[in-house]
């Protein structure tokens, strides 16, 4: 049996807004781990594919900066094609579909800040119906029955502003608040499973090779050994025991696994969504605001506009605002 997972992130470089982690697993009872990963996309190829053009309307799993859309698209909401591949695999997951955002937080274990342009709630699916979104899924889940492979969790990991801030005080850099949830997310797989030896590939962290340190840190009485420590990937196995966990960071992950790509994409759609939240908090007092997507240079513009209302409401900039 192989268990086969992947965990990325989102929103690692705005001003304003969460950082998003995301991870999803998959395990395949009839695969032989030692033959390598294999190749989702064309295992499930009748459900889906890469691209957002697709002939046969299959659903497009990949890198979610590929998949969001432009606001200036007429066909579809921006949010569209991250959507629909998310919601798709969350509903045959938990057979059922969240029809608001605070329950799709509830099932992948987002918990939501405490701060009130956060307080609001958004109606889902945002970019298409809830019967596209049935076929959707009921086409998914054949396609996974048939080729014998279960999309067995997709779990998101959220860092609010204010923790954002503190952590990168108390640990000197930003990257070191990323990877830790990322050590967050490995752990709790390899506890659920950890009889089955995961196989966990995750997004390489900028250009860094070496990172035995820090797992030697989180997992301080596993034994791990290097595998390969290169431009490509760094692969290290750790055993407590009785128990493996195979962990990999490789360059453009989400390009060559699937697991990756989809905890890209749930990432990147949980983001989204306490922005849209965000974003109503203030455009309610200010109705010609135009909203942020929370990257510094509009981010900057955004602010302006609101500091008045944010001295009026006194609200708290360290809890709104990352220290870059």
């Amino acid at each position: 049996m192989l268990v086969y997972a992947g965990i990325d992130e989102a929103g690692y470089g705005p001003m304003l807004g969460p950082l998003s982690v995301a991870a999803t697993v998959f395990v395949l009872p009839e695969h032989d781990p030692a033959v390598g990963a294999p190749d989702l996309w064309q295992l499930l190829d009748s459900a889906l594919c890469r691209s957002r053009r697709d002939s046969r309307h299959r659903i497009p799993i990949d890198d979610s900066k590929k998949l969001k859309g432009s606001k200036k698209a007429r066909k579809f909401h921006p949010l569209h094609h991250l959507e629909r591949g998310v919601l798709a695999f969350l509903t045959q997951l938990t057979a059922t579909t969240p029809t608001i955002d605070t329950t799709l937080f509830e099932q992948i274990g987002a918990d939501v800040p405490d701060a009130p342009w956060y307080g609001s709630s958004t109606s889902l699916p945002i970019g298409e119906s809830l019967d596209e979104l049935h076929i959707d899924t009921h086409r998914l889940q054949r396609t996974l029955d048939r080729a014998g492979i279960q999309c067995a969790s997709i779990e998101c990991r959220i860092v609010d502003t204010a923790a954002l801030n503190q952590q990168v005080e108390l640990l000197g850099k930003k990257s070191a608040v990323n990877l830790g949830v990322i050590l967050q997310h490995i752990d709790a797989i390899w506890k659920h499973w950890e009889k089955d030896h995961p196989r966990i590939i995750v997004d390489r962290q900028g250009g860094r090779i070496h990172y035995l340190r820090e797992l030697q840190l989180a997992f301080p009485d596993t034994h791990i050994q290097i595998l390969a420590e290169d431009p490509e990937r760094s692969r290290y196995r750790l055993q407590s025991g009785s128990t493996q966990c195979t962990i990999s960071f490789h360059r453009r992950a989400e390009s060559g696994h699937l697991p990756v790509a989809l905890a890209s994409m749930t990432a990147k759609y949980t983001r989204e969504l306490f922005m849209i939240r965000l974003n109503r908090f203030f455009s309610e007092h200010l109705p010609q605001l135009q909203p942020t997507a929370g990257y510094v240079q509009d981010a900057r513009r955004y602010l302006q506009e609101i500091t008045p209302l944010i001295n009026q409401l006194k609200l708290d900039r360290s809890a709104l605002i990352r220290k870059i």
